[in-house]
């Protein structure tokens, strides 16, 4: 799943929400099952839930990572919902920023956040650092996403590539099938991050700097006004 996921402002979707009476997050029956068929592709899928919450903003509206991980690990202060057969978590510090939104399909078929609410303020986020990958710690990272992680998602038409290293954070850009991939966050999440920081302990963190709304098929995308 994408890093960050735009919002689809006030449009609304034909199939009524499942779960949108008192819920934080209400999700269509088409959404609920595109994101079940997702899911199904997962280890042990019936343990997992959808986690999603707000990462930051974007032209005035949210933006949103959504990855699925284990619903025991839901903190007691976030909003655990179920919706049919799926388990839906928002962390408590986005429970207020998505209270009222709905998970739906928009009309070409990606998935769209219809959130009435909007940011107090435009959030600037900086560019990744120039890139500089000649050093040591960098041809390492390089090595592990040639070695390890390309060979893996290259079967799904995709490609990660490092942008630069910089304090311990290695900034990376997905393309290929990669770019606008509905999954894309959980393959950094619990592939790529973990093969990196494996391999290369020096490395704190790992930023999606991809820009998936330009992918050939986003997964998550602004919905048409």
């Amino acid at each position: 799943m994408d890093g960050d996921l735009t919002d689809g402002g006030g449009m609304a979707g034909t199939d009524a929400p499942v779960g949108a009476r008192g819920a934080v997050l209400g999700v269509t029956p088409p959404a609920r099952e595109r994101v079940l068929a997702a899911r199904a592709d997962e280890a042990d899928p019936e343990r997992l839930a959808l986690f999603l919450e707000v990462s930051g903003t974007a032209g005035g509206a949210y933006t949103y990572d959504m990855w699925f991980e284990s619903a025991v690990d839901a903190g007691p202060s976030d909003a655990v919902e179920r919706v049919g057969d799926l388990v839906v978590v928002v962390p408590a510090a986005s429970v207020d920023k998505v209270r009222g939104a709905t998970l739906d399909v928009g009309d070409d078929g990606g998935l769209v956040i219809v959130n009435p609410n909007s940011p107090p303020a435009e959030r600037l986020v900086a560019a990744p650092p120039v890139a500089d990958l000649s050093s040591p710690l960098a041809q390492r990272v390089v090595a592990v996403l040639d070695d390890i992680v390309n060979p893996q998602i290259a079967q799904h038409g995709g490609y990660a590539e490092l942008v630069a290293v910089e304090a311990g954070t290695a900034y990376l850009r997905m393309g290929g099938g990669c770019q606008g991939c509905g999954l894309a966050q959980v393959t950094l999440s619990q592939g790529i991050t973990v093969a990196i920081k494996d391999a290369v302990p020096e490395i704190l963190e790992v930023v999606d700097v991809t820009a998936h709304a330009d992918g050939t098929n986003p997964y998550y995308e602004a919905a048409k006004k």
